[in-house]
């Protein structure tokens, strides 16, 4: 049900509502059974993030004019504020964009329907086990009249959202393998075929849900009160603070490891600001060759694939997510295990700002100038900044991790030397970026924590943003060059 919308004023401690609501100490929850007669529910997690503090996500829009107002338009357009938004809101410019583009795609004029669109992302978020996704869709699949039986499985829902099962997975966890057949397959299937115009609102709907599935758990995202994992009906323990506490200042702050002492790291980021002047100067002074170029490019891709992501064994996903896709033991990881070449990408054959940005702009007008926006906007976001450093130009670093990540899918761009991401990624950092961008339901609080340890919160959210935003550019190019493949 649809919440009526805040008044202003109270708008602004929404944030704490959505985070610190329900949380009580046992006097006041047995008052309230006394008095309502009803089991109240408290938060399991606390706050937006397992990873990041609340109570600097909490202050974002008390210093922040403008993302406040962001939060208050997003609260009156959805009736709610979720937990990604909260913690997006560390970039209010960015977050200006994302909630333009999702609105635009979920809500907007647009050729599918709109109970199909929350349904391919189900199938999108499913692929990942990001059961915060799927259960944030499910509800809204069902506010719109979508058909419950379709939420027992795949199998229930139209031939027509069963066929794009293969393109959901090979855009999830290996997009270089997408041919044109998989295109035509789908746009000559009789009865049940899809037109170029809904194939290209499917395809960003899937690369949307399948990067926002990245951003979810490279940022630890929690589950809201109202949703499944959000809430226990068991009383606080004798540590968890309650609302009246925080009401009298009694609240207490919920610590970041104090990472900052540990000797191994002092300096770490000095050491990386140096290497980035060390690297102008070598930019400055000679340029390789294009053989070494493409050389370094093929030394950096074929290590990519020997990053391990995560020391836990392959688990299945639960049940109610992997009924919503096929295929559940199909990703990433054993395709590197085989040791398969991905074949290389070359950017100036098919680029998005030369190729994919016009295709989607002339089948979905104005989702290819939101995209390019938002993309643009994630890729030149800077503060100046590095930890406590400030008037630091960070474009070097912004450009290595986002061509680290099309790397491992193998796109390669001519102009770029590939050697420079061994000086500034290094192995730890490289071990979550493959994560988040392959397998981020692997992602553990440990990852999050053994990179950039003397970094802020805000700059590792940063860092999230450019994963989502160069994975889901990653997945649109295979499979808009595959479109125009098709096509031509």
């Amino acid at each position: 049900m649809r919440h009526a919308v805040a008044p202003a004023e109270n708008v602004e401690n929404h944030s704490f509502a959505v985070t610190g609501l329900f949380k009580i100490c046992t006097h006041c929850e047995r008052l309230g059974k006394k008095d309502l007669g009803i089991r109240i529910p408290r938060p399991l997690g606390n706050g937006p993030s397992r990873f990041i503090p609340e109570k600097e996500i909490l202050q974002i829009s008390k210093v922040d004019s403008r993302t406040q107002s962001i939060f208050e338009d997003a609260f009156a357009a959805l009736g709610r504020l979720d937990n990604i938004s909260l913690v997006m809101g560390f970039h209010p410019q960015y977050l200006e964009s994302f909630l333009r583009t999702q609105h635009y795609l979920l809500q907007m004029d647009g050729p599918l329907p709109l109970h199909y669109r929350h349904y391919i992302g189900i199938m999108a978020a499913a692929r990942h086990q990001c059961s915060y996704l799927v259960n944030l869709h499910v509800n809204d699949f069902l506010q719109v009249g979508g058909d419950p039986k379709w939420l027992n499985g795949l199998f229930e829902a139209p031939q027509k959202l069963q066929q794009l099962g293969e393109l959901n997975k090979i855009l999830a966890h290996r997009p270089w393998l997408l041919t044109k057949e998989h295109i035509e397959g789908l746009l000559k299937a009789e009865e049940h075929s899809w037109s170029l115009a809904e194939l290209i609102h499917a395809v960003v709907l899937l690369t949307h849900y399948h990067s926002l599935a990245s951003f979810t758990f490279g940022c630890g995202i929690t589950p809201e009160i109202h949703c499944d994992g959000g809430h226990t009906f068991r009383p606080p323990s004798l540590s968890q603070y309650c609302v009246c506490d925080i009401a009298n200042g009694n609240g207490h702050a919920n610590h970041h490891d104090d990472l900052l002492g540990n000797q191994d790291m002092c300096g770490e980021v000095e050491v990386l600001m140096e290497r980035m002047k060390q690297l102008q100067e070598c930019r400055d002074d000679e340029e390789a060759s294009q053989e070494e170029m493409a050389t370094r490019f093929e030394r950096e891709k074929t290590e990519s694939m020997l990053v391990v992501t995560s020391e836990d064994e392959e688990s299945a996903p639960p049940r109610d997510i992997s009924r919503h896709f096929e295929d559940p033991t199909y990703g990433y990881k054993d395709f590197s295990r085989r040791g398969e070449q991905v074949p290389t990408f070359r950017a100036q054959d098919y680029s998005w700002e030369d190729h994919g940005f016009s295709l989607v702009n002339r089948l979905y007008p104005d989702v290819g100038q939101m995209l390019d926006e938002k993309f643009h906007m994630v890729y030149n976001l800077t503060y100046n900044t590095m930890a406590t450093h400030k008037d630091v130009d960070t474009s070097m670093l912004r450009r290595a991790i986002w061509n680290y990540i099309h790397c491992m899918f193998g796109i390669r761009y001519d102009d770029y030397d590939y050697g420079e991401i061994n000086q500034l990624l290094d192995r730890s950092f490289k071990i979550y970026i493959k994560t988040i961008v392959c397998s981020p339901e692997k992602t553990t609080k440990r990852m999050y924590e053994s990179f950039w340890r003397q970094f802020q919160h805000s700059e590792k959210v940063h860092v999230n943003l450019l994963l989502m935003e160069a994975r889901m550019q990653a997945e649109l190019l295979y499979a808009l060059r595959a479109i125009t493949r098709y096509m031509t």
